[in-house]
């Protein structure tokens, strides 16, 4: 079956198809589970047909992506972008500075927000450390998903064309670039819930991150500790990072309130 663009999806049938691709994308932000044509097809009582041929629109513009293990799908890239970009223009800043200034008095070093931003991030807000000796950021400026913990956080909970994405840049644009080294990071990010960076960024400067997710479990963006890299030995890493995962577990749950 050939995929019919959206545009004449709509013109065939008007509202009622622009209700449907709605009802769709509706569907998928409520669920953290991956999707199929029958399930929808079942749920919205509409043909599978219908669904399909909506499904494969939606995923030529990143807005759903294909599971071809499953024969299902799940958001895309673009979809997230956009949720996240909405999160950026909302009175975000309020609801995480309660947190971010825990996290500052807890470690004592500069506590960061960053967003997901597209396919790159930005630092959204900063709280800094009372110590002379300390790291600040530049805010609203984008950074690639790439390199850094705060960048690892956030890339290692993204669908597989983030990170392939992310990669490539990574190779094109950084000498020396060890993308086996890379992908081996993000699945120790996986599986301590946390990022570390020494001296990757900025000679120097080391930091913590941890993401923060959304009611589906996907990621919104990541918190962070930073400050100068003699304060980061083993048994300080380990102590703070719990702080930082505590701080992003926190505005995970205030954002699905």
């Amino acid at each position: 079956m050939s995929e019919i663009p959206l545009e004449r999806l709509a013109s065939e049938g008007g509202t009622e198809t622009a209700d449907r691709v709605a009802d769709i994308m509706v569907l998928f932000s409520r669920t953290d589970s991956p999707l199929g044509v029958s399930g929808i097809a079942r749920a919205l009582g509409i043909s599978k047909a219908v669904v399909y041929r909506i499904l494969r629109s939606l995923s030529s513009r990143g807005l759903l992506q294909f599971v071809p293990d499953s024969s299902t799908y799940i958001l895309g890239p673009t979809a997230i972008g956009l949720g996240n970009n909405a999160w950026a223009q909302s009175d975000f800043r309020s609801i995480a500075a309660p947190v971010l200034s825990t996290l500052r008095d807890k470690t004592r070093e500069t506590a960061t927000l960053s967003v997901l931003s597209s396919h790159s991030r930005i630092y959204l807000d900063q709280y800094e450390s009372p110590q002379q000796i300390k790291m600040t950021v530049e805010l609203g400026v984008s950074y690639p998903l790439h390199s850094g913990s705060s960048s690892r956080a956030i890339l290692a909970f993204l669908p597989p064309a983030y990170v392939d994405e992310a990669m490539a840049q990574g190779v094109a644009s950084v000498d020396g670039f060890d993308e086996e080294r890379q992908r081996e990071k993000l699945e120790e990010t996986r599986t301590k819930g946390f990022a570390v960076s020494l001296d990757e960024r900025k000679i120097g400067a080391a930091s913590i991150a941890a993401p923060f997710f959304n009611v589906s479990g996907h990621p919104l963006g990541s918190v962070s500790a930073c400050g100068p890299i003699f304060r980061f030995d083993e048994n300080n890493v380990k102590s703070q990072a719990e702080f930082v995962l505590s701080a992003a577990r926190e505005l995970t749950q205030l954002l699905a309130r």
